[in-house]
């Protein structure tokens, strides 16, 4: 969506749903690309709760230093359902109205990018980031935050083979992806797992538990199995594939741990990539995109095209997940 171009002054700045690694360097770019193209640029606390209570203040270049290098948000982030009604975005408005505000740069996931749409459709052109550690939004290959939570849970998991080497136990490791299971897939891929259980593919509990005798019959006495939350809990595969033997179970599950943390220098050139590409997109007067990476370039989609599409998991890594672990 396209509006006409005028000369633009005040650009804003949100941060909405679960916070991701990268989101701070993702500001820290929008800021200092619109300061370079001499715009003024403030920062919304809280989303779009924040944009409707009016929490919003001027950002200079100092605001944004020593910020790259930090995980969560900086903006704070707090979920705000009522923006899904017209009332609270005319509230929001009313607010962008106050501080002078042209345009927004929504850095979040899929909730995020209904509230770009529903402000661009009232006349401010919204620019929606892929921020989120589940990598669960179509048309980008990676999300902010991603490679992040993936180095994060590789990391725990080669901790957790050293001590199921050392007991000869088996680890189910629960990770973060109800509807996605790329955390998941990639982890275990990386971290070697005996056996990964992701949403997008059937499983049976019994066929891992053959898995897991065959290996110990082999000589290895000790396993680590990837689970995405959007299976089902750690506790309840466990105790599922213990009918099937005594492996010596162990349930371990990383929950938020995964979100956190200093982001990874591939999160973060992708987060200032992407920011700066949306300050162009704005000062083209462009509205209800969703900016992207495929196949290693910058891209952009209609956020409506979004709504009708749903991420895929690359199943060639599960694949090679699956043949490596024999």
């Amino acid at each position: 969506m396209t509006h006409e171009v005028k000369l633009m002054k005040r650009i804003g700045i949100l941060t909405s749903g679960g916070d991701a690694p990268g989101m701070n360097a993702a500001v820290r770019a929008v800021a200092r690309k619109a300061m370079h193209e001499g715009l003024e640029v403030y920062g919304i606390n809280y989303g779009f709760a924040g944009l409707v209570a009016g929490d919003i203040f001027k950002m200079n270049e100092a605001t944004v230093g020593d910020k790259i290098q930090r995980g969560g948000t900086m903006l704070y982030s707090a979920r705000y359902p009522e923006f899904a009604n017209e009332e609270g975005q005319l509230k929001g408005i009313e607010q962008l109205k106050k501080f002078g505000i042209e345009a927004l740069v929504v850095i979040g996931g899929d909730g995020s990018y209904h509230g770009a749409l529903a402000l661009t459709r009232h006349g401010y052109n919204a620019v929606g980031l892929p921020g989120t550690i589940d990598n669960d939004i179509p048309f980008t290959d990676f999300t902010i935050g991603f490679d992040t939570a993936v180095n994060t849970v590789l990391e725990a998991v080669d901790r957790l083979r050293d001590t199921a080497a050392s007991h000869e136990r088996t680890f189910v490791v629960e990770v973060m992806g109800r509807g996605a299971g790329d955390i998941a897939l990639w982890a275990g891929v990386a971290g070697g797992a005996e056996d990964v259980i992701i949403p997008e593919h059937d499983f049976d509990v019994a066929a891992v538990a053959k898995k897991l005798q065959s290996s110990r019959e082999r000589g290895q006495k000790h396993a680590v199995i990837l689970l995405a939350e959007g299976v089902m809990h750690a506790e309840e595969f466990s105790k599922a594939l213990g009918e099937y033997g005594d492996f010596q179970l162990r349930s371990t599950v990383l929950g938020h741990v995964v979100r956190g943390g200093s982001p990874t220098a591939r999160d973060r050139v992708l987060a200032s990539q992407m920011g700066s590409y949306a300050v162009e997109l704005l000062l083209q007067g462009k509205g209800a995109l969703a900016i992207g990476i495929q196949n290693n370039k910058l891209t952009t989609h209609d956020i409506t095209d979004l709504f009708d599409s749903k991420h895929q998991a690359d199943l060639s890594l599960y694949t090679l997940a699956d043949e490596l672990s024999f």
